[in-house]
């Protein structure tokens, strides 16, 4: 079972012919509201791909909720978790571009009102694979992985955006999986070097490095995996490290080996540039299998 605590977000995205400069205003050739949030993406990743997932969060008393809700419900994911708060749903207004680049604002709103005892500690057994992100109040993250830590539980972090984390938090997680951006902020704190290999070294934990076009590395006891990316026509990134991790997720919940695990999810991530949207985009478990062939 995989278990994601993290946000759930109404999409707003605004097709692009070039993203807009500062000060300017450009009309988008097409607008499209969607489920997003790296909490919900994740788990809608990992369910395509055949995982059982138990979504724990929070949405507003809006018209956004269902928005927000929308993917996850069509995925077959788990909403017993998710509760109503006094806030407005999560929102991100997103412009991609002919290139297939993004530019993303976030408003957190009911995110920020998700507390970790909606997970209780009979889902954290050592079945369970925990999937957190940094788009929740991040006291109830560390507290979260402290406590699935305990119970036995595969504990997966996402450390997007790359906000503060107590170092007992991210020295308690299996896996922690971070993009280039990400990966310099941690090192700048740690005083170590950026690459999967010295993160490793400086936290003790699996490090994956996500590198856009260049694919991937992990670092663990067992040395270096380097993972070339899958050469694909992108038209839109949006959601491709979401739907990296989420596969990722799925494919260690099931038991395959790490580095089959990020050809999975490498591939998975792949196919998520070649659509246009955010959870729409993801894949199913066919789809992947058949693109690793």
């Amino acid at each position: 079972m995989i278990v994601v605590f993290g946000s759930i977000n109404a999409d707003l995205i605004f097709v692009m012919q070039h993203l807009p400069q500062p000060g300017q205003t450009l009309l988008a050739q097409e607008l499209r509201i969607e489920a997003g949030g790296k909490g919900a993406n994740q788990a809608v990743a990992a369910a395509r791909d055949g995982a059982e997932v138990v979504m724990a969060g929070a949405v507003g008393a809006d018209n956004l909720a269902e928005s927000g809700l929308a993917g996850l419900r069509g995925a077959g994911v788990d909403l017993s978790r998710v509760v109503p708060a006094d806030a407005a749903t999560g929102c991100a207004s997103i412009c991609t571009d002919a290139a297939g680049r993004n530019q993303i604002a976030v408003a957190p709103g009911a995110n920020l009102l998700a507390r970790e005892r909606q997970v209780e500690d009979g889902l954290l057994g050592p079945g369970t694979t925990l999937l957190v992100q940094m788009e929740t109040e991040g006291q109830e993250t560390e507290r979260l992985i402290l406590r699935a830590r305990s119970h036995g539980a595969r504990i997966l972090l996402n450390l997007a955006p790359a906000l503060p984390l107590a170092l007992q938090a991210l020295q308690a997680t299996d896996l922690l999986v971070i993009n280039e951006d990400e990966a310099a902020c941690l090192a700048n704190r740690l005083g170590s070097g950026v690459d999967a290999g010295a993160l490793h070294a400086a936290l003790g934990v699996t490090v994956i490095r996500t590198l856009g076009g260049e694919g991937a590395e992990a670092a663990d006891n067992d040395g270096l995996i380097r993972l070339p990316a899958s050469p694909v026509e992108v038209v839109d990134t949006t959601g491709a490290g979401d739907c990296f991790v989420g596969v990722l997720g799925a494919a260690l919940d099931k038991g395959i080996a790490l580095a089959q695990a990020l050809r999975r999810a490498g591939t998975a991530a792949a196919l998520s540039c070649t659509r246009r949207g955010t959870q729409s985009s993801l894949p199913t478990a066919a789809e992947i299998d058949a693109a690793l062939g």
